[in-house]
Formats: C-alpha cells, sequence, structure tokens
C-alpha cells in the first residue's frame, strides 16, 4: 500500500526539514540547465497540499521556496558573470548553441522586468539569471527584481496545494472516497500531459537526425539493418519489415513475462503489484462506479472502431491511400499482437476476493487504446507543422490513461499489466509511425479529419453507455465469496471472521463495524422501521447534489452511501437522535459469512451523525464516532430480534450480534 500515512507522520514531526525540501526543490529547479529536469511545480502542489494538511506553516513553506528559487537563480547569476561570454563554449551550451540566444533574447525584449516574468515562463526560467549575468547586469538591479519574484514564484506555486490540502477534509465529508479517486484520476492526467509534453520537446527537434543515423546504421549492418532499413527507407516497401517487428515484439513480450514470472515473480504477483491493487480497489465508492466505467468505455471496440472506421473512409475518399494502409495495418497488427499475447499468456491472478472478469494480460482495452487514439495522432500530427502538433499526441495520451486509470480502478488487471500494455501500445505506434511519416507525400486537412474522428468517438461513446453501463458494472462487480459456518458457531466466536473496521478517509475509529444481522434484511428494516427508525432509499448521485440545496435540512437531507469492500451499503436506515441536528445512523454491508440455514451474515455500524453546513455551499452529515446513545436506540428498536454482546478480542469494543 502507498506509505502515504508515513509522509504525513514525518512531516508533522519535521516541518523544519518539510521545509527544507520546499528550498530544495525551488533551488535546483532555478539552476541552470538543472532546471530543466526538476519538475517543480508538481512537487511545490505537493508541498502545498501538506500546508493545507496543517502539517507545514504557510508562510514557511512559501517563504522557503522563494528562497530557494532566489538563491538557484542567484548562483546562475554569479556563473554568467564570472564565465562571461566564454559560457557559450563550455558544456552543455557548446553542444547546444541555441539555448543562450532564447534567453538573450528573452532578456533584450523585456530588460530589468524579464527577470520576473522569465520565473513564470518554464522555457526560460533557468537561463535569464544566467544572461542577466553575462551581460553585468549590476548587483543593486538583480538582487530586488529577482528577490521579488522568487517570493511571488514560491506563493503562487505553493497556494493551490495549500488550497487543495485544505479542502480534503471538505472532500471527504462530502464523498469520502470519491475524492481520493478524483485525485488520483487528475494527477494521472497531470501526469500524461507533462509527459506527452516532456517526450515531444525532447524527440521532436531530432527525430529527423536519429532516423537518418539509423538508417546509415542500416546500410552498415546487412542483416540487422535488412529490416529496419526497409522501415525507414521510404523508397522500399515496408510490409515485410512490420511484420517482423510484430513478431520481434510478440517474442520480446513473451520472453520478457517469463523472466518476470520465473526469476522475479516466481509463479506469484509482483509485491507492488499486490499493494497497489488492494489499494485501489479499496477505493471502490458506488458513486465513481458509474464514472469510472464509463471512463474505461473508451478502450472498448464498440467505442473506437466505429471511430476508426470513418477515419479509414475518409482517407480512401480523399485518396489517401497510403495514410489508409497504415491506419489499418496499426490497427490490424496491433489488435493480432494483444490477441496473440493473450492467448499465450497467463498471469498470476490476484485473491479472490478481488478477482473481476476479464483479468489478464496484456489489457485489451488499454493497448487497443493507445493503438488507435496514438497512430490518430501520428497521422495529426504529421498535418501540423508548428507547436501545435503535439496536442494531438496529448489528447490520445489522456485518453489511454483514462482507460488505464479505471482499469486499475476495477482491478481488472495489474498495474504491471497495464504498462505492459500501455509500452506495447506505444512501441508499435513508433513502429508504424515511423513507416508512414517516412513515406508520406500527400497531406490532408487535419481539422476536418479530427472533427470526424471526434465526433464519430463522442456519438460511439454515447451509444455504448447508454446500452452498455449496466453490463459493465456488472462485468466489474466485486466477487461474492462465501464462508459457511453454523447460527452456534457464528454466535461462539465466528463472528470475529470480519473485518472490525471499514477503511476510511478520517480514521478506523469513526467506522467502527459494531452491529452483524444474520438474517433477512427486509426483516430487519421493518423490525426497525416499526420502531420509528426511516429508511433511506435515495442513493447515487442525486443525494451528492442534494448536499447543494439550500433547503437541506436534517428532515430532507439523506446520508450519502459509503462503500465496504468494494460494495455499496445495502441499508440505510435513520432516526432523529435527542439533540436538533444529529440523527442516528446504521449502516449494513454483505459479508461473506452464510449460516448453514441460508441465511445471510450482514456487517455494519451504528453511530450518531451531525448536519453541518460547509463553506456556505454544501449541507451534509458528518458521521461521528460510534456513541452508547445510538447504541442504545438501535438495542431499543430492535427489541424484536435475539441479542448478543460479545466483545472483540482485537480492540474491546463490543459488537452486537442480531437475529430473528
Amino acid at each position: 500500500m502507498l506509505n502515504v500515512d508515513g509522509l504525513l507522520q514525518w512531516s508533522s514531526q519535521h516541518p523544519i526539514a518539510a521545509g527544507a525540501l520546499a528550498f530544495a526543490i525551488a533551488f535546483f529547479d532555478a539552476i541552470v540547465i538543472l532546471g530543466f529536469l526538476v519538475p517543480a511545480v508538481p512537487l511545490l502542489f505537493g508541498v502545498g497540499t501538506l500546508v493545507g494538511l496543517g502539517l507545514i506553516d504557510g508562510t514557511y513553506a512559501i517563504i522557503a521556496a522563494g528562497l530557494g528559487a532566489f538563491a538557484g537563480d542567484g548562483v546562475s547569476f554569479l556563473l554568467g558573470r564570472h564565465y562571461g561570454d566564454a559560457l557559450r563554449r563550455t558544456w552543455p551550451f557548446s553542444r547546444h548553441p541555441e539555448w543562450l540566444p532564447a534567453g538573450e533574447v528573452f532578456f533584450a525584449k523585456h530588460g530589468l522586468k524579464g527577470i520576473f516574468i522569465a520565473r513564470y515562463v518554464g522555457a526560460v526560467r533557468p537561463l535569464v539569471p544566467a544572461v542577466a549575468g553575462m551581460l553585468k547586469m549590476p548587483p543593486a538591479h538583480y538582487v530586488p527584481a529577482s528577490l521579488g519574484a522568487s517570493l511571488s514564484w514560491g506563493a503562487t506555486f505553493v497556494l493551490p496545494g495549500w488550497l487543495f490540502g485544505a479542502s480534503i477534509d471538505l472532500l471527504a465529508a462530502v464523498a469520502g472516497r470519491l475524492a481520493i479517486v478524483a485525485g488520483v484520476v487528475l494527477a494521472a492526467i497531470v501526469l500524461a500531459v507533462f509527459s506527452a509534453r516532456t517526450l515531444w520537446n525532447a524527440i521532436a527537434p531530432h527525430a529527423g537526425d536519429w532516423l537518418d543515423g539509423a538508417l546509415a546504421w542500416s546500410h552498415r549492418h546487412p542483416i540487422l539493418g535488412r529490416w529496419s532499413s526497409a522501415l525507414i527507407d521510404p523508397r522500399q516497401p515496408e510490409s515485410a519489415s512490420l511484420a517482423v517487428f510484430a513478431s520481434a515484439l510478440l517474442a520480446a513480450g513473451l520472453g520478457l513475462f517469463w523472466t518476470l514470472s520465473t526469476v522475479v515473480m516466481r509463479g506469484e504477483p509482483l509485491s507492488l503489484d499486490l499493494q497497489l491493487h488492494q489499494w485501489l480497489f479499496s477505493l471502490r465508492h458506488p458513486l465513481a462506479d458509474p464514472l469510472m466505467a464509463a471512463l474505461s468505455g473508451l478502450g472498448r471496440w464498440q467505442v473506437w472502431a466505429p471511430a476508426a472506421g470513418v477515419v479509414m473512409t475518409y482517407l480512401i475518399w480523399r485518396k489517401r491511400y497510403l495514410a489508409a494502409m497504415h491506419w489499418v495495418a496499426s490497427i490490424a497488427f496491433g489488435l493480432a499482437l494483444i490477441i496473440a499475447l493473450g492467448a499465450l499468456i497467463d498471469p498470476p491472478r490476484p485473491p479472490e476476493s478481488t478477482l473481476v472478469a476479464g483479468f489478464g494480460f496484456p489489457s485489451m482495452d488499454v493497448s487497443m487504446s493507445t493503438v488507435v487514439y496514438g497512430f490518430f495522432a501520428v497521422l495529426l500530427a504529421r498535418e501540423v507543422r508548428d507547436r501545435r502538433a503535439v496536442w494531438p499526441y496529448v489528447a490520445a495520451t489522456v485518453l489511454a490513461t483514462g482507460v488505464a486509470v479505471a482499469q486499475l480502478y476495477f482491478g481488472a488487471h495489474w498495474p504491471s499489466d497495464i504498462l505492459a500494455g500501455l509500452t506495447l501500445g506505444m512501441t508499435w505506434v513508433a513502429i508504424v509511425g515511423i513507416a508512414y511519416r517516412r513515406r508520406a507525400t500527400r497531406a490532408f486537412r487535419a481539422q476536418h479529419l479530427g472533427l470526424l474522428f471526434s465526433l464519430a468517438l463522442l456519438a460511439s461513446f454515447v451509444v455504448f453507455l447508454r446500452g452498455n453501463l449496466e453490463s459493465t458494472l456488472q462485468r466489474f462487480e466485486p466477487p461474492e465469496l462465501t464462508l459457511s459456518t453454523t447460527r452456534p458457531a457464528w454466535l461462539a466466536g465466528d463472528w470475529q471472521q470480519l473485518p472490525a473496521r471499514r477503511n476510511d478517509l478520517r480514521g478506523p475509529q469513526d467506522w467502527t463495524l459494531n452491529i452483524q444481522y444474520a438474517g433477512s434484511l427486509d426483516h430487519f428494516s421493518k423490525v426497525l422501521q416499526n420502531a420509528g427508525w426511516q429508511r433511506s432509499d435515495e442513493k447515487g448521485w442525486h443525494a451528492l447534489m442534494r448536499t447543494l440545496d439550500s433547503a437541506a435540512s436534517e428532515n430532507n437531507l439523506p446520508p450519502l452511501p459509503a462503500a465496504h469492500e468494494g460494495r455499496a451499503d445495502a441499508l440505510i436506515l435513520t432516526r432523529p437522535a435527542e439533540q436538533a441536528g444529529h440523527r442516528w445512523v446504521v449502516r449494513l454491508w454483505p459479508s461473506p459469512l452464510r449460516l448453514d440455514s441460508g441465511a445471510r451474515v450482514w456487517q455494519g455500524t451504528v453511530s450518531s451523525m451531525r448536519l453541518q453546513r460547509i463553506w456556505y455551499v454544501f449541507t451534509v452529515w458528518r458521521t461521528d464516532t460510534p456513541t452508547d446513545a445510538a447504541r442504545n436506540a438501535l438495542l431499543l428498536g430492535a427489541g424484536g430480534l435475539l441479542q448478543s454482546k460479545p466483545v472483540r478480542r482485537d480492540d474491546g469494543v463490543e459488537v452486537l450480534l442480531l437475529q430473528p
């Protein structure tokens, strides 16, 4: 499991060191050249999140980040003053003579205010202080401008995380695990966009030279070079070469899996795979499930195949036969490759409690979404000659990442399987993309094809959701295990086989599982309803939207659903408490225990909850720790049920066992 608790504990115990970390991040981000390698924005967002959680003082963190940036800029400034024009002849500027002129042009255009502006422009941020030093700017002019820019920059990049951290408690109150799921999806998309842009900036300027070098190498190596030359050289047919590379990918995939399974994994899942799989499975939430099911639909053939057909039809209509053939080859060969790997590889499976339908290697949905969206990006990017060419790749990366995150959320694949699917898809796209880009000569209107593909994809996506959302949710339904026992054995101690707590964002004590009931859920509900309890059947997103109603009150606001072991609560009952604005609540979830009579054992919690208005926007029920008053209210209402009150061995909590 991700050791977030350890990070939070370390930050709370070492706030000075956490501030020093902010200083170091900003310092190395500002150093000339090193600044291109340090992802300061997401790291400082993380520091801001710790501020919002109350683990670091906000003013201290902003000053630390600002001073770190000021010190790093100062080092760059001093390097420029010391070396002067000789800096151009030192590595790495001697290898990349275009870098410093970019900073000089920026500095010449903006002058002293360029020191401030450059702090917010990533492409020149590590260069402008060095250029200012080279041009012998007086320190009396440089220092105030740099200090003000650095402090404002530190505040700008720490504050978003600060607000996010301060909102975590609010999000947990409003939507519980849904907030974490949303955070995971957002973080994955941000990382995907950052990675796509970084790779583009690193590869695009040199791709032509690299391919020319590869072609020259292939001419010197008649055996291996025969196939690579056919791929790169536009004068040669590439169909045989594509088949060879597809076979090589298949062999590489099999070899990699064999090595991992026999040498590293030894027939068992990787520890990191298992931990991430179980952690993500624990985030299952009834409000998030439909959204993630929809996101996973972007990888289904029913969604991408119609859009792929539209692309092929357009290319043939416009007589772009070369593009159409490569489009078909990328999808057909990619699909065959993935099917072959899936048939030949049987990966270790997760525990039965988290095994969903369709588990396998590699992920068909992730691999094919990478191939389809990735090669479509290749088609579009060729027709865009400026820096906008990166955006098709960014869009493709976001779509494939969304499918991957959804598959991970539902536990449909190991994280390593998802990574393998992404890698396999990207490698195949690169191979076919090279062959196409080296041969394509006729252009087409990227705007027209992009619009057609987007509309077709959107239409097929909507049709898929209307007809397949429920079946998709059923496909990813958590497995239902059964543990058999007898009624006497359950009362005598088998009840302790069930978890003691529901894992929740706000700590284990808030969700102590202190009820078990063996019998019909309808019977339990009727008994309590006859005693004045009210059944809450309003669930889903409608219940969440009710939190925004300014007229929401304790009489009309339902409690939000909660998940346990990947399943939504099967029954929610509430009753007004003695204190205004408070209610008692009973929640029950299905458990794997079944008595020999066929009766199912339900597990849950009885606690109190209070109505709270947050930020004048949300009205929510906040669940408090279980109280004697809440339990006594349940006991009074459940007078018609047989009762037993054993004490759990692990924590000494009294658990109420009920039966008809």
